[in-house]
């Protein structure tokens, strides 16, 4: 089958679909569901990597698109985002700082490595990013669906999953995708 009729046949199946978006909601199904989550990282573990992607890759595609993330925020709230010094360069010079003093004001330094010093995140802003041109590659990436390799993210995705609407619907819906037993 190829990608288009593939796309196709999700789409139809998806319409219907609940999407969950109340966190409250998603937190407890997350913890209800953790001995669960742990069998189907098993069970994906033993599953073609290419044929997995394939799944997610369509699947984000028919549900990403029906979550309003700046209903939302969550990433933004609670995630510890990395960064490199091109990424700082580029805000502190959007913000017409020295980057001496974005430093001083956002940065906390590890042996090697960079992060915001803040939880949530400086630049969210009413649930949106003050300075989305120029956010950081991290958050660019979030939440990854779209990316290769999902089987070998499987620890971040579940680290995610009870803080992400889009990440949690999607693998709710793998499971069914994959005939995963309950």
């Amino acid at each position: 089958m190829d990608n288009k009729a593939f796309q196709k046949i999700y789409t139809l199946t998806f319409v219907t679909m609940h999407i969950e978006t109340n966190l409250d909601t998603i937190g407890i199904l997350s913890n209800q569901k953790e001995k669960e989550n742990d069998r189907f990282v098993n069970f994906l573990k033993e599953i073609d990597g290419d044929e997995v992607d394939e799944q997610v890759f369509a699947l984000n595609n028919v549900i990403a698109p029906q979550i309003n993330c700046t209903t939302c925020g969550n990433c933004c709230k609670s995630l510890m985002v990395n960064i490199n010094d091109e990424e700082a360069d580029n805000l502190s010079a959007h913000l017409q700082m020295p980057r001496k003093i974005f430093d001083e004001k956002f940065i906390e330094r590890g042996s090697s490595m960079m992060i915001l010093n803040s939880i949530p995140c400086h630049f969210l802003v009413e649930n949106k990013c003050s300075v989305y041109e120029y956010r950081f590659e991290g958050c660019k990436e979030f939440p990854a669906l779209h990316l290769p390799l999902f089987n070998r993210r499987l620890f971040t995705v579940f680290m995610h999953y009870g803080r992400c609407p889009i990440i949690f619907n999607v693998v709710e819906a793998l499971k069914e995708r994959l005939d995963f037993e309950l």
